[in-house]
C-alpha cells in the first residue's frame, strides 16, 4: 500500500491553466495516499474530454468529487464530515452532483448512496472511465454506481491532467492493486489484485513530462517493487529494477523517486540501480509496521524482525548515504509492552529519516478484523504512539544534524511556506531544504546548498551556486 501523504491530508486540486469559459465545472478533493492524488489527475483528464473545467470554488461547481481513503477509520470519518458539508451546498444549489471516488466508494457503496444518501455517484478505483456515463445516468433519475475491479491496467492510455502542479514534480502510476494481504489492510479488497502497466508507456509519459519542463517523477504503486510486465513481442519480463533504469535514462537531469516498497520485494538489483544512477534518488520508504516477530506474523508481513534488520543493513551497505523512512502501527491486536519496545529498538537501529506513525484502527473485512480481537485499550495505543512519535522526532533531529556542513544538490520546488524570500526544495534523500533565494534561479533549477542548521523536519542552508 502507498505510504506517503497519509490519511487526513487533503488536496484541493485544480489545473494551473486558465479555466475554460464554456461547459460545466468540477471541484475535486483527494484524501490519503499519492495514488489517490494521481487517480484524481486521471479523473480530471476524463472530465476535460466531456467539456468539464476545474474550479477552486466548490460553490461554482456543477460536480463535486471526493477521492477517498479507507485504510484508517479517521480518514473515513473525515470524508463523511466533508460530504455533509457538500450536501449543505447542494441544498442551496440543487443541480450539483456529488460523487465519492476511490477506496471508500468500493467499501461503502450501498451505505453512502442509499442509506445515508450523501452522494449521487459512487465510483470505484477502476471505473473512472465510466464517470461521464454515470453522470448522465443520475441526470436521468437512476443510480450512478460502478465499483467493478479490473484485472488489467485500466488507464495506461490516459494522459493525466496535472492538477495544482508546481511544474517541477509529477506522479506516474506504474501498477495497481496488491496481493500481499496484510491482515490489517483493506487495500487488496478496495484496489484489487496486482497488475502492472506497459513499461514503454511509462517511459513515454516520463519523457513527455521532461519535455514539458518537469524535473522529477515519482513512480507510484501499492507495491512498486512487485512491478512485473511481460513484453508481448519478446515474451521478456521487465522487473522494477529494469523499469527504474529505463526511466532514469530518459534524462540525467530528471530525478526519479518511487513509492512504496514492501520489504520482501525490494531486491539487490533495485539497490544497485539506485547506486548506479545519480538521478535515482537515495531514498527508500520501507514500512516495518512492527519491530516484533510475533506481531509481524499476525500482520502477515511475511518477514520477521531479524530479516527486516538485515534488509536495512543491506541498503546501507550498498547505498551508504541512503535515507530510509518507515511506517509504524502502535497497539496492534495482543501487542504487549515488551513487543512495543521492540518496535522502538528497530527504529533506533534503522535510524529512519522520518516515519508515518499511527495507532491500530480495526478495518471491517480484513483478516485481523475477522480473526483477532482488538484488545489493546485506546489509552495504551495512544500512549505507545506518543512514545513512537517522540523517538522518531529525536532520531530525525539527530539525522538532520549529521547533515550540518554537507553540501547537497537541491531541486528547487518553489517558495518556502514561511517566507517568499526563501526557496524550498528537496535533496536526493527526500529531505526538505530551505535557503535564501539566489538571483537567476527558480523552480525547476538545481542548485547546491550547504546545510547550516536544521529542525527535526527541515534542513536550513545557504546556496553555493558555483559548486560542482
Amino acid at each position: 500500500m502507498l505510504e506517503e501523504n497519509r490519511q487526513g491530508e487533503v488536496f484541493e486540486q485544480t489545473e494551473n491553466a486558465p479555466e475554460q469559459s464554456k461547459g460545466k465545472h468540477f471541484y475535486i478533493e483527494s484524501y490519503g495516499c499519492q495514488m489517490n492524488f494521481s487517480d484524481s489527475e486521471i479523473v480530471a483528464s476524463i472530465l476535460a474530454g466531456e467539456n468539464f473545467s476545474p474550479t477552486k470554488e466548490m460553490y461554482e461547481a456543477d460536480l463535486i468529487l471526493i477521492n477517498t481513503c479507507s485504510i484508517r477509520e479517521k480518514a473515513e470519518l473525515t470524508v463523511r464530515k466533508r460530504l455533509r458539508e457538500f450536501n449543505k451546498i447542494k441544498r442551496k444549489k440543487p443541480g450539483i452532483l456529488i460523487g465519492v471516488l476511490g477506496c471508500m466508494a468500493e467499501r461503502l457503496k450501498d451505505k453512502l448512496l442509499e442509506q445515508e444518501k450523501l452522494v449521487d455517484l459512487v465510483v470505484g478505483p477502476d471505473a473512472y472511465r465510466d464517470i461521464p456515463k454515470l453522470i448522465r445516468t443520475v441526470e436521468d433519475g437512476d443510480k450512478g454506481i460502478n465499483v467493478f475491479l479490473s484485472r488489467e491496467e485500466t488507464y495506461a492510455d490516459i494522459s493525466p491532467m496535472r492538477l495544482d502542479s508546481n511544474g517541477v514534480s509529477a506522479f506516474i502510476s506504474i501498477m495497481r492493486g496488491c496481493d500481499n494481504m496484510c491482515s490489517f489492510c483493506v487495500v487488496p479488497f478496495t484496489r484489487g489484485r496486482e497488475r502492472s502497466r506497459n513499461a514503454f508507456t511509462i517511459v513515454a509519459e516520463a519523457a513527455d513530462l521532461f519535455d514539458k519542463g518537469f524535473k522529477e517523477v515519482t513512480l507510484l504503486g501499492q507495491n512498486v517493487d512487485s512491478y512485473k510486465w511481460e513484453n508481448p513481442e519478446t515474451g521478456e519480463p521487465v522487473s522494477f529494477a529494469q523499469l527504474l533504469r529505463m526511466v532514469a535514462e530518459v534524462s540525467p537531469k530528471m530525478r526519479v523517486r518511487f513509492s512504496t516498497s514492501h520489504p520482501k520485494d525490494i531486491t539487490d538489483d533495485v539497490l544497485y540501480a539506485i547506486r548506479d544512477y545519480d538521478n535515482i534518488c537515495n531514498y527508500i520508504h520501507l514500512p516495518v509496521q512492527s519491530g516484533n516477530s510475533r506481531i509481524l506474523k499476525l500482520m502477515n508481513r511475511t518477514y520477521d524482525r531479524e530479516w527486516y534488520m538485515e534488509k536495512v543493513r543491506r541498503i546501507y551497505e550498498i547505498i551508504p548515504d541512503c535515507a530510509i523512512s518507515s511506517d509504524m502501527i502502535a497497539g496492534f491486536c495482543s501487542e504487549t509492552e515488551q513487543e512495543h519496545k521492540q518496535t522502538l529498538s528497530v527504529m533506533e537501529f534503522a535510524q529512519y529519516s522520518m516515519s508515518y506513525m499511527f495507532y491500530y484502527s480495526e478495518r471491517p473485512g480484513t483478516l485481523a478484523g475477522k480473526k483477532y480481537e482488538d484488545d489493546v485499550p485506546l489509552d495504551i495505543k495512544k500512549r505507545r504512539l506518543k512514545e513512537i512519535i517522540f523517538l522518531q522526532n529525536e532520531i530525525s533531529e539527530a539525522h538532520n544534524k549529521r547533515d550540518h556542513g554537507k553540501i547537497f544538490k537541491v531541486l528547487i520546488e518553489g517558495d518556502s511556506k514561511k517566507s517568499d524570500l526563501d526557496f524550498k526544495g528537496r535533496n536526493s534523500q527526500n529531505k526538505v531544504v530551505v535557503f535564501p533565494k539566489v538571483v537567476g534561479y527558480g523552480p525547476g533549477d538545481y542548485i547546491h546548498v550547504r546545510i547550516m542548521n536544521s529542525t527535526s523536519a527541515t534542513l536550513l542552508g545557504e546556496a553555493v551556486p558555483g559548486h560542482e
